[in-house]
């Protein structure tokens, strides 16, 4: 990555609609100057703590506050090893309050962070909480989840399909805090392309929207209106927990920027024109092989040509991944011990689908008419003006403008749900409403 390519960024948490707390934490660390970028990178991180009362929130909290400062603080230690042992450090600061008092013990949270530098994009990770990269619209996985449920599947012990009905989804197997040491995964480096763009979040969001679903709204709206759709579908989908994402784009490289050295595994010239001659060697003495096997009576000098040019391809894919594996253990910050993701854990289409784009039109009119009926506090001017927007584009089957317009609309609507929920959570409690806001703002 580059330091003149410019980093767009949008985050928000909300406490969802079954929680009494919000337990998730998020802070995001943007290097003012090219020499601290160098050095360290821009930092995003997300937390989901666990815990009763407010000793969840205790656990997030001290996880965004301990790394960024011990990953700053660990300048003698290359980039990809400081943000290992940051994440480490926080472990140890949260099971060492959890030992302090007994409403702390077991305290624990998740933790996904995402460094942006000149390495590239690297990823440290506990727990369920999730990072993905929205490329070409393809939407990929780069976390696996530390959970009960996908141990079964990386096991092989269940299908995914028995996995999702058989395990509780919120059973997690490593977290940061309830034990002294933990087990650290580091993803990466993967690199950087202009308009790429990475989500993180807590499983309030990506337990509640699909892959999919998330990608089509990443990869066509802007950071702010992304996060702003994607918190309100998930709590219009019941909110059952907190719910954080943040979601960040890389801009184009301008043309200015200087050249840099990319780490080795990145370099995809290191095998050269040598590579391509030797392939084009191997399919000719096949060709020609298969030639006289098949079209003259020299079937014996045709089949040890055969035979040879596969084994030719045997040595020489061998070849290839012993360069590649030895070009990434020369790169710089790598860690033989680090988890690194050769490809995706799982990935899917972040091509806009108009089903999904109709489902929201269904989902605007339902709450359109629900905000009538209930005299919700809404900006009616303002939602007719998107309304007509979103509408003649889904007619126009123009999707990207559909899917801005509807965002709007929804965004606007749910000004309106938070409201009603506030009367009946007062009702609930005291037995009467409080005063009402008006039914209609101009």
């Amino acid at each position: 990555m580059f330091w003149e390519q410019s980093v767009q960024y949008a985050a928000l948490s909300d406490i969802g609609f079954c929680r009494q707390n919000n337990q998730d934490a998020w802070v995001v660390h943007l290097r003012s100057d090219r020499e601290q970028w160098t050095n360290r990178g821009h930092l995003f991180i997300v937390a989901d703590g666990m815990g009763g009362h407010a000793v969840g929130e205790l656990a997030s909290k001290l996880a965004i506050d301990t790394i960024p400062h011990t990953f700053d603080k660990l300048r003698q230690l290359p980039p990809m090893q400081a943000l290992k042992a940051a994440i480490e450090d926080a472990n140890s600061a949260i099971n060492t309050k959890g030992q302090e008092n007994k409403d702390f013990l077991r305290m624990g949270t998740t933790c996904t962070t995402l460094l942006l530098g000149p390495l590239g994009a690297v990823i440290g990770h506990v727990g369920d909480s999730r990072a993905y990269r929205i490329r070409r619209l393809h939407i990929d996985q780069l976390t696996s989840d530390h959970s009960l449920l996908w141990e079964m599947i990386r096991q092989r012990k269940m299908n995914p399909a028995e996995a999702e009905r058989l395990c509780p989804r919120n059973v997690i197997t490593r977290s940061l805090g309830p034990d002294p040491t933990v087990r650290v995964d580091l993803e990466g480096p993967h690199p950087v392309l202009p308009g790429d763009t990475f989500l993180l979040c807590s499983d309030g969001l990506c337990g509640q929207l699909s892959d999919a679903e998330m990608g089509m709204v990443a990869a066509h709206l802007p950071p702010s209106a992304a996060c702003r759709l994607l918190v309100n579908l998930a709590n219009l989908r019941g909110g059952p927990d907190n719910i954080t994402v943040i979601i960040v784009r890389a801009g184009d490289v301008p043309d200015e920027a200087p050249s840099i050295d990319l780490p080795q595994q990145f370099n995809r010239q290191e095998l050269g024109w040598g590579s391509f001659a030797a392939w084009c060697g191997i399919a000719a003495m096949f060709c020609i092989g298969l030639s006289l096997a098949a079209l003259t009576e020299k079937t014996l000098p045709g089949l040890f040509l055969i035979a040879g040019s596969v084994l030719a391809l045997t040595f020489w894919g061998l070849f290839v991944r012993r360069h590649l594996l030895a070009a990434s253990a020369t790169a710089p910050g790598f860690d033989p011990h680090a988890t690194v993701a050769w490809r995706p854990y799982r990935t899917a289409s972040a091509r806009i689908q108009p089903q999904f784009v109709e489902k929201l039109a269904r989902m605007e009119s339902e709450l359109t008419q629900a905000a009538h009926e209930d005299g919700w506090p809404i900006d009616w001017k303002q939602h007719e003006q998107a309304s007509r927007r979103a509408r003649e584009s889904l007619a126009a089957k123009q999707w990207q403008a559909a899917l801005a317009g509807f965002a709007d609309c929804l965004d606007i609507l749910m000004a309106g749900v938070q409201w009603q929920r506030k009367q009946m959570q007062h009702e609930a409690r005291w037995g009467k409403s409080p005063t009402p806001l008006p039914k209609n703002r101009e």
